[in-house]
């Protein structure tokens, strides 16, 4: 009577388990990822997914070693948890399907690995399934533990395919070293999303593509695009998402990628997510700029040479930097440089770790950065090489302590009320290399100034009075860029 009991739950667990995996099968078929959001509700329960995945792959790697164990008579007692360790590892592979399933639909995703992944979860299931049902007719042992083994591989298959997801496409072999990468045929991080159909000496492959490849393509590239947006490539990049387009040639401030990255980290919509590395206040700005002047895939690259190509010899002159040295310069700087962090938090840091020279990122600030606070700098004016106060509410009234900031290599005022009188007033500024104008007030009456710093490599003069049209100094000819 008992035995009949427990057949009867058994073949229950079996029909009540087959049912879910089949209804999975239908979901992937009916309704499978298509980029778009759907109910904020299934969203809710997918976010459970990467909780609920690790438990059944540890225990169908773990059952082998209790099947193993259990024919030994030492340990013939592990049979009995082998087969209640094979149940709940078929429960959580449905469940942790299902909610894969979920967060796959709601959650703006589509590619062939997040297909190929939750199909493989899917197998996993059925897999264990099937072992569920021939582990208890000790005659088909063969078959158990053939389709163990595909479980187990299916599983592993599973595991990579989200790893890819999480941690983009080369996430195994990126780090691998060159020698054993090469002789594995792999393909290498610098490898990643490159093409040889793009430029690497206009502006887009030199500067642009860089950036989308470290920051964006995991998530909208060749294998997941979410919000149905790619990123891996300039097709992909103008033709946009499900929502339209995300660029605006010649419209930085109205361009949807570009609100995106400018979005304080904690905003829901901000890109890249809270879980990457945001991109550097200079990468925002060459995205910014290169959507102003157009966002062209044929225009040269502003920044000189190009980008090397992966692979190739790069000739890199390595600095002796001494430690003993910038700590001395750093202690001298200290009481300084602590006053004003306090002042101005996160706005005033160190150029890198091996440097005394000092930056400062003050676009993030907005209308709370003003003259005042450009007056604050004063005391450190000279150890200052990047100064980025874009966006900010200085005026002219900055312009001589701007002027003060006499080994200034990087100056950015996009996005402000700057004009000719401020640019006269930098012509001091002899070791300036590049200067953002882009939307202020400045005319072509400011380039006889612009002429005489002896170092500006570049200058960027988009929705500004001066145009290509304008009489042009032979010194600033290959400087500006529109």
């Amino acid at each position: 009577m008992k035995d009949r009991a427990k057949y009867s739950a058994e073949l229950l667990f079996a029909v009540y388990t087959g049912a879910a995996l089949v209804l999975l099968a239908v979901l992937l078929l009916v309704a499978p990822p298509d980029g778009n959001n759907h109910a904020q509700f299934l969203e809710l329960l997918g976010r459970l997914h990467p909780l609920s995945v690790h438990l059944p792959i540890a225990l169908l790697i773990f059952l082998p070693l209790l099947e193993i164990a259990g024919r030994n008579p030492k340990f013939s007692h592990v049979q009995a948890a082998a087969r209640f360790t094979l149940g709940v590892t078929l429960v959580g592979a449905i469940a942790a399907a299902g909610l894969g399933w979920c967060l796959a639909r709601a959650g703006g995703y589509a590619g062939t690995t997040i297909t190929q992944h939750m199909w493989g979860a899917v197998a996993v299931g059925a897999l264990s399934w099937v072992c569920w049902v021939l582990r208890r007719n000790p005659a088909r042992e063969r078959l158990y533990l053939g389709a163990l083994a595909l479980a187990v591989l299916a599983a592993s298959f599973t595991g990579y395919r989200g790893g890819q997801l999480t941690h983009g496409e080369n996430h195994l072999t990126e780090l691998l070293p060159s020698p054993l990468r090469n002789w594995l045929g792999v393909p290498g991080k610098e490898a990643a999303g490159s093409s040889s159909a793009v430029d690497a000496g206009t502006w887009y492959g030199a500067q642009l593509r860089p950036i989308f490849e470290q920051h964006c393509v995991t998530c909208h590239g060749p294998s997941k695009q979410k919000a149905g947006l790619r990123l891996d490539s300039f097709s992909g990049l103008m033709r946009g998402g499900k929502h339209g387009a995300v660029l605006k040639p010649g419209d930085a401030k109205s361009s949807e990628l570009f609100r995106r990255i400018t979005l304080p980290p904690g905003d829901e919509d901000a890109m890249p997510p809270e879980n990457r590395r945001p991109l550097s206040p200079a990468e925002i700005a060459v995205i910014e700029q290169w959507i102003a002047g157009g966002a062209s895939a044929t225009q040269p690259n502003p920044g000189g040479a190009p980008t090397p190509v992966a692979g190739a010899p790069v000739e890199v002159t390595i600095l002796e930097i001494s430690p003993a040295a910038v700590s001395a310069e750093r202690a001298q700087l200290a009481s300084a440089v602590a006053q004003l962090q306090q002042k101005l938090p996160n706005v005033v840091g160190y150029e890198s770790r091996g440097s005394a020279q000092l930056t400062v990122q003050a676009a993030w600030m907005r209308a709370r950065f003003g003259d005042e606070q450009v007056a604050a700098l004063a005391p450190l004016a000279e150890r200052i090489v990047l100064a980025d106060f874009s966006s900010t509410a200085i005026t002219g009234h900055s312009a001589s302590a701007m002027a003060g900031m006499k080994n200034l290599r990087t100056l950015r005022l996009m996005h402000t009320s700057t004009t000719d009188a401020t640019v006269q007033a930098l012509t001091s500024l002899q070791k300036l290399e590049s200067l953002s104008l882009f939307d202020t007030q400045v005319t072509p009456a400011a380039l006889a100034a612009l002429a005489r710093m002896p170092s500006l490599k570049r200058v960027y003069v988009g929705s500004t009075k001066i145009s290509p049209a304008s009489a042009v100094p032979q010194e600033l000819g290959h400087k500006l860029i529109f």
